[in-house]
């Protein structure tokens, strides 16, 4: 079933509703769910949104100043920029304001270079953590996605809803060893968006969450994307993730160690195979 879109009475609006087609290694037992997307032009801002969770934004939402005594969300987007938690729509939801990275943050810390309203960063992550919902994959659900242009940059924010009970991994490591099972759910989380074809461009330990039953979750979905098929990707993950995992231990802590590796390896295999390109980091 292709995706309608439905003109509303209101100006500058527009709703449909979001089939994203077959998803390899998705499982809707899970939890999968079809998103009601709706846009909106409101103010200065042109704002996307599930209206199953929703039925109307506000451009004020988006403003940490409206939310004063809102905690930081450790964990979320790598630490780059205030990332909060805020109560709205009797939801607990995670504000995030997209941030650049590396060299370029010195001279444009949030603007992006406009290059049309479907590669918009926000707009792209909430598309995708919509497929990933409706796979029943453990990821947050997507609830708003806005951006604001002005001339040929423009700026952007993501609000997801919470998942209750989760820390970073890192912290959890940060506390002493963890059991081999952890780390074995830890690689079958992995695997399960690998043998979904999902590329995470930020695979660390801080973006790994762990909730009070040991379940994992994967954030920040920012520049992820769906690949064609199985390739090198898989091993560069994975690659990305061990260097955070000994960039984590050079700094002190001791919970990782090469069992714990070959543990996640074989949690991953459980479910996706061999990650092929070479030997996986670290294996022993």
């Amino acid at each position: 079933m292709g995706s309608v879109w439905q003109q509303s009475p209101m100006a500058e609006s527009r709703t449909r509703h979001s089939d994203s087609g077959p998803f390899p290694g998705g499982r809707p037992d899970e939890g999968g769910m079809l998103a009601v997307e709706r846009i909106e032009r409101i103010g200065e801002s042109v704002i996307l949104y599930d209206g199953s969770l929703a039925n109307h934004m506000r451009e004020a939402w988006f403003d940490p100043a409206t939310w004063p005594d809102a905690p930081r969300a450790p964990g979320y987007a790598g630490g780059r920029g205030a990332t909060l938690f805020i109560r709205c729509e009797a939801q607990d939801w995670v504000l995030r304001h997209y941030h650049r990275g590396g060299r370029i943050a010195r001279v444009a810390s949030d603007g992006f270079l406009w290059t049309g309203e479907r590669r918009v960063r926000s707009f792209l992550e909430w598309h995708l953590l919509a497929q990933l919902q409706q796979a029943g994959l453990p990821a947050p659900r997507p609830v708003a996605a806005r951006y604001r242009r002005s001339g040929i940059v423009y700026r952007a924010d993501l609000i997801t809803l919470r998942l209750p009970g989760v820390e970073p991994l890192s912290t959890r490591m940060a506390a002493g060893p963890l059991p081999p099972a952890l780390w074995r759910s830890v690689g079958a989380c992995i695997g399960r968006f690998h043998a979904a074809n999902v590329f995470h461009a930020d695979l660390t330990a801080h973006n790994l969450q762990v909730d009070a039953q040991d379940r994992i979750f994967l954030l920040d979905f920012d520049r992820g994307r769906i690949m064609p098929g199985p390739g090198a990707w898989r091993q560069r993950n994975l690659g990305r993730l061990h260097r955070s995992f000994t960039k984590i231990t050079a700094a002190g802590t001791s919970g990782f160690s090469a069992d714990a590796w070959n543990g996640l390896l074989e949690g991953y295999a459980d479910v996706a195979g061999d990650p092929g390109g070479g030997s996986p980091p670290g294996r022993a």
